[in-house]
């Protein structure tokens, strides 16, 4: 170990348990904190940003940073938390530390208005401290950007290095060519799938029992982890002995469950990072699109396939006599895939979900690099759902409010579940090539799975980023075109369409 790293390293803890304790009241104000505490608590968030402001941008610190760059002795963890704390001090350093503190109390609040306002379907309620929030982002962004860099670049940066607008919009583009002209080709077939059974009145006791099942199954440890109930289902993490996520119940079986499954996802990438890295800098997922890939890898690739229930599916039955105990497995399957378009992301199926995700794409960047105002969002939001997806939002509890995101200041975040799902498709078909992946899924061999991820995905924290994991494990870059592949030979099968020629992607 560095003696310049040694000396660096008390700064770097209390700047983690700084971040931790901001963590923990998060995770208390999303599922269990009084509706009429949330002030207060932004107070109190607004000093603890402050401290971790000061931990990690002083002269010591940069002094320290300045030295281990030069110490040839730092081991390669070394290296990576010195690079990630450069990073940090990058995007602190420009911005005033008042207006850092002050942005920080009005995300906590923003937050609490979205819940309420969304509840109570007032766009109007939340217009005014959204607009506060885009204001910030903007300003921070600007004083971040390098010469001749986008505002909305520097903002995708903190989510998935590696992206820019340029190669997200060639990205979307085929997204729109492709599959806007399937889900038509959908919504024209001729096979009709059964799905009332997923709807009924399910008790939250009943969704909260197979929930905790199905988390433990794909590898969720609750003795490192716990499970809760949020407005918007979310996972964090303290460390890798503690990692909390978080569902939702319903009259809909299908979304607790793979609400479950995709958190769950989240949780085992967590869990998986090395214990030698978790509380630093790089103790955390690669980049956002990565984290996605895997929660909507266990969640869809895994989850809604058939050979994921062949071992469980007289579990399920079990739990849902009522509803399930004559519908058989392959009835089961069909519906959990059934490609319909909705008004809520979380919801989607897996063929229209990137089309979601490509509506919120083309607005945040119109509010970052745009003239887009916020009062104009309802309006332009249902254009585009119309447009895309041929249907329309009548209120803004199923448009606009839909989502914590942008209330939290987390623009730039929603092009990495559009690319969590092509990372997760570009490694699903190199692990078909690895292993009978179908035949351990039949078997209830879910760990074999999860050890492959671990190996090379879990365990490296943000020592790799997503291009180069993708590169280490498949061989190839980023390649969208095993994301199409996967949607093609999905819903052309099940809904039996004419396949595509082999021209076409």
């Amino acid at each position: 170990m560095s003696k310049q790293f040694d000396l660096l390293k008390p700064h770097l803890d209390r700047a983690m348990a700084l971040q931790t304790a901001m963590v923990l009241f998060e995770w208390d104000n999303e599922t269990l904190a009084p509706e009429k505490a949330g002030e207060l608590t932004g107070n109190v968030i607004g000093i603890l940003s402050g401290e971790y402001f000061q931990a990690v941008n002083n002269d010591e610190v940069k002094e320290l940073v300045k030295a281990c760059k030069e110490d040839n002795d730092l081991t390669c963890e070394e290296k990576a938390q010195v690079r990630e704390l450069s990073k940090e001090l990058k995007k602190l350093d420009c911005i005033p530390k008042e207006e850092y503190q002050e942005f920080a109390r009005l995300a906590a609040d923003s937050a609490r208005i979205w819940s309420i306002a969304k509840k109570e379907d007032d766009f109007g309620m939340f217009a005014p401290v959204l607009k506060k929030v885009v204001e910030f982002q903007k300003k921070f962004a600007g004083y971040r950007a390098m010469e001749g860099q986008k505002k909305y670049d520097v903002l995708l940066h903190d989510f998935e290095p590696g992206f820019t607008m340029e190669l997200l919009d060639k990205f979307f583009q085929m997204i729109k060519e492709e599959v806007v002209p399937l889900l038509k080709a959908v919504k024209a077939s001729k096979v009709l799938i059964r799905d009332e059974f997923l709807s009924g009145d399910f008790t939250d006791e009943q969704q909260e029992k197979i929930g905790c099942f199905l988390a433990e199954y794909v590898g969720f440890d609750f003795s490192k982890g716990v499970m809760a109930t949020s407005a918007h289902p979310f996972t964090t993490n303290l460390h890798n002995k503690d990692v909390r996520i978080t569902t939702h119940y319903n009259n809909n079986l299908d979304s607790s469950l793979f609400s479950v499954i995709h958190e769950a996802g989240h949780a085992v990438y967590e869990l998986g990072i090395r214990d030698d890295l978790t509380q630093t800098l790089v103790g955390q997922g690669a980049s956002m699109g990565m984290h996605e890939s895997q929660s909507r890898f266990f969640e869809n690739i895994m989850g809604r396939s058939r050979s994921f229930w062949v071992p469980i599916y007289q579990k399920l039955q079990e739990a849902f006599p009522k509803e399930l105990s004559e519908i058989g497995l392959d009835s089961f399957v069909m519906a959990v895939n059934k490609a319909e378009p909705g008004l809520i992301r979380t919801e989607a199926d897996e063929l229209t979900y990137s089309l979601h995700v490509l509506i919120r794409y083309e607005l945040e960047k119109e509010l970052i690099e745009g003239e887009l105002d916020v009062e104009e969002l309802p309006g332009m939001w249902a254009d585009k759902y119309e447009e895309y997806l041929g249907i329309r939002p009548e209120n803004a509890r199923e448009g606009v409010l839909q989502d914590i995101h942008w209330s939290q200041g987390s623009f730039g975040y929603f092009p990495s579940y559009a690319l969590g799902s092509a990372f997760g498709a570009q490694l699903y078909y190199h692990m078909k090539e690895e292993m009978d992946f179908d035949g351990l899924l039949e078997e209830g061999n879910v760990q074999v799975i999860c050890r492959y991820l671990k190996e090379h995905i879990h365990q490296y924290g943000k020592l790799k980023d997503s291009r180069t994991i993708l590169k280490d494990t498949t061989g190839e870059d980023f390649n969208p075109e095993y994301y199409i592949k996967y949607l093609k030979e999905k819903y052309q099968s099940l809904y039996q369409l004419k396949q595509a020629a082999p021209s076409d992607r």
